[in-house]
């Protein structure tokens, strides 16, 4: 995983990141997501975070577009090792017609379940933030939050501040190791 993470994901260089901060390299975890083994990786890994949570996990779901591939990836996991686990997509922004719905894949998901929180990567935390307060304003327990890679610059404490521990796959100590 790491090496497919740092052949496919990692650059070096100059990057505006989502949170408005300047970094002198980028991870763009949707390369490693999108491809099949970085996929069923990231989904096999996921899976057994969720698997191994002390609380049941009802759901996993996180922010469009960087966690639709590893929702899709940890819930199809689990329904091969026979421990289906639905996957929900936030919208960043509330759909416009239709249900006006913030969350896709509602009727999968049981009332008040408690869910799992995946994000490819996290810098500030704040998508994530943002993430927990849709999903909790909708009636439902966030009871794992959960990065691929973790950049330390912040996100960590920042969530764990709000109440919401981030576990990491990778730190990006541990990745450039």
């Amino acid at each position: 995983m790491k090496q497919i993470l740092l052949e496919k994901s990692y650059r070096k260089g100059t990057f505006t990141l989502t949170s408005g901060k300047t970094s002198d390299f980028y991870i763009d975890g949707k390369q490693t997501t999108l491809s099949a083994e970085g996929a069923y990786l990231c989904g096999k890994l996921l899976f057994e975070l969720i698997k191994n949570n002390e609380t049941p996990i009802e759901a996993v779901g996180g922010m469009t577009l960087g966690a639709d591939p590893l929702v899709t990836a940890a819930s199809i996991v689990s329904h091969l090792e026979n421990a289906p686990i639905p996957a929900f997509i936030v919208r960043k922004e509330a759909k416009g017609h239709g249900t006006g719905n913030y969350i896709e894949g509602l009727k999968n998901m049981p009332e008040g379940a408690t869910v799992a929180l995946v994000e490819d990567v996290v810098t500030t935390g704040g998508t994530l933030l943002k993430v927990i307060d849709r999903v909790e304003s909708a009636g439902f327990k966030v009871g794992l939050v959960v990065t691929v890679v973790e950049r330390q610059e912040g996100g960590e404490k920042i969530l764990a501040d709000a109440g919401y521990p981030l576990k990491a796959i990778f730190t990006k100590a541990e990745m450039l190791a």
